[in-house]
C-alpha cells in the first residue's frame, strides 16, 4: 500500500479562500492518479463502524437543531457538493455551530484530502474538540481505502 502522509493542501486549492486565522484545517496526501470524484466514491463509502458513529452523532445532535441528514443532491454524496472541477472536489455545509468543507484535490500525481472547520460559536469549539479524535480516525481510514485502490492493478 502507498504511504499516506500529513501534507498541507496545495496553495492553489479553492478551499484556502475560506481559511481564516484560528480555523481548523488538516491535510493528508497519497500518491495516486485517481480523480477527486473517484476518490470520493471510494473514500466516502463509510465502513459500518463509521456509519454507526455518524448515526450516533445525528441522534445526539438532532435535539440541538443541528443538521443531521445526508445530502439530498441525489448523487449519493454524504455532504452537498460546493464545487466540482476536473482536479478538485469540495463538499460540506454551514451550520449554526460551525461551517466545514472537505476537499479532495489531484495535484501532480498526488491525491490530497483536507478538512476545514470554522467555528461559529462556543458550541462549535466544544463540538470540534469532542469529535476531533473520531474525525482523525475516519479521515485516515478514508485515505487508507483510497490508497488501497490506488495501489491496485487498475490504478497502476
Amino acid at each position: 500500500m502507498r504511504h499516506i502522509s500529513p501534507t498541507p493542501l496545495p496553495a492553489h486549492s479553492r478551499l484556502w479562500s475560506r481559511v481564516q486565522s484560528g480555523d481548523f484545517i488538516d491535510g493528508y496526501a497519497v500518491d495516486s492518479a485517481l480523480s477527486p470524484r473517484a476518490a470520493a466514491d471510494i473514500g466516502f463509502t463509510l465502513p459500518g463502524w463509521a456509519k454507526a458513529l455518524m448515526t450516533l452523532r445525528n441522534t445526539l445532535m438532532h435535539p440541538f437543531g443541528l443538521k443531521t441528514e445526508a445530502s439530498e443532491t441525489g448523487d449519493g454524496a454524504i455532504f452537498p457538493v460546493e464545487y466540482e472541477g476536473e482536479d478538485e472536489l469540495i463538499l460540506g455545509t454551514d451550520d449554526r455551530h460551525l461551517d466545514f468543507r472537505i476537499c479532495l484535490m489531484q495535484d501532480g500525481g498526488r491525491l490530497h484530502m483536507a478538512t476545514w472547520v470554522h467555528r461559529n460559536n462556543a458550541f462549535g469549539t466544544a463540538y470540534l474538540a469532542l469529535i476531533k479524535p473520531f474525525h482523525v480516525l475516519i479521515t485516515r481510514n478514508t485515505m487508507r481505502r483510497i490508497a488501497r485502490v490506488a495501489s491496485g492493478p487498475a490504478a497502476e
